[in-house]
């Protein structure tokens, strides 16, 4: 028999909680369908290229019709790789470190404004969708890279990112000035386009790393182009969560400014000086000074991750540069395939 309390909160030793046959159950279903899709594969006819591909794309089949591609000891050794490697890097970075605290996010700006609508419920299903749209994704900018060309769905990525990372911290500081639904609305819509634009950075990325160095070492190349998406894993949660302890900790400075020595003695038994004592035991937190505060002082908290979107913005200008920079690969390091299905 299992005992619960609060949802999500188990007694020690009274039953599972359900996780292990999660696990075992995603795991069947994952198998199932790779191996599915794994006898799906076929290769494309020599020469056959999507409608309405670009003149890069025509380039880049043609040379595979004639059995040209990179080695992957060569590849390595070429600025493509390495700009492709921070297009990559700075992409996830910026999506995983929104991910990683998307229900706290979420319950930060918008849970002591709209109350009554953001709920813990709303709040998980808001990081369900983000699972939702990062799939659709996928679907999504792989198919439009093979109109627009993959150069220009990274470039829509990072120059579209950029806005909508930067207009975060507007929605979540006037949406503590003006608590609104349209606030709301407008953050669910931004956040979940990033995530579209998370998910379809990774299903492109083959596929331009197939344009620049051709199929021949592309499992090789790709992998180790995906070392980016290690460092990110770090990169990106690291950032966030420094940034917001930063914001929290001078906005509990400036409130603790703003209310009166005596209230704070009152409050917690202790003097003004020693706030920093405080604020690292985690005694004073921005509720309790809100209380003390004076009449008209905004509560900080939807604010809190608003140094954090401008740092996310910064990866992505650093993306979008490198992006630009990207030239097709020299012909002296492209070397004939040997896979007689490649070469026609």
């Amino acid at each position: 028999l299992t005992v619960r309390g609060v949802e999500g909160v188990y007694a020690v030793g009274t039953g599972s909680t359900g996780a292990a046959e999660a696990f075992f159950a995603l795991g069947a279903l994952y198998f199932i369908v790779m191996l599915l899709a794994a006898f799906a594969y076929r290769i494309p006819a020599p020469g056959w290229t999507p409608g309405g591909a670009d003149a890069e794309e025509g380039d880049r089949q043609s040379r595979e019709a004639a059995g040209e591609s990179v080695h992957l000891n060569e590849a390595h050794k070429t600025p493509q790789f390495y700009l492709l490697w921070i297009v990559l890097c700075f992409n996830v970075a910026a999506g995983t470190g929104v991910i990683s605290v998307a229900k706290t996010i979420m319950s930060d700006i918008f849970g002591s404004t709209l109350p009554g609508i953001v709920t813990p419920s709303f709040a998980a299903l808001y990081v369900l969708m983000i699972s939702v749209f990062n799939m659709g994704g996928r679907f999504f900018w792989a198919s439009i890279s093979d109109y627009i060309g993959r150069k220009a769905t990274f470039t829509c990525f990072f120059v579209l990112g950029l806005l909508l990372y930067l207009s975060i911290p507007f929605v979540a500081s006037a949406v503590g000035a003006n608590p609104a639904v349209t606030w709301l609305v407008l953050f669910y819509a931004a956040t979940m386009i990033i995530f579209t634009m998370f998910g379809g950075g990774f299903a492109t990325i083959p596929a331009y790393l197939s344009d620049l160095f051709g199929s021949l070492h592309i499992g090789g190349i790709h992998g180790r182009l995906l070392t980016a998406w290690s460092v990110a894993g770090v990169l990106g949660p690291f950032l966030l969560t420094y940034l917001r302890e930063w914001s929290l900790n001078t906005s509990l400075r400036d409130l603790a400014a703003q209310v009166s020595p005596a209230a704070f003695r009152v409050k917690f038994d202790a003097p003004l000086s020693s706030l920093e004592e405080l604020i690292a035991a985690r005694t004073v937190t921005i509720d309790r000074l809100m209380e003390i505060a004076p009449p008209g002082v905004v509560d900080p908290t939807p604010t809190l991750y608003n140094t954090t979107m401008y740092a996310m913005a910064g990866l992505l200008l650093l993306a979008l540069i490198a992006n630009l920079l990207v030239r097709p690969v020299s012909e002296k390091r492209r070397i004939k395939n040997t896979h007689p299905e490649l070469a026609g």
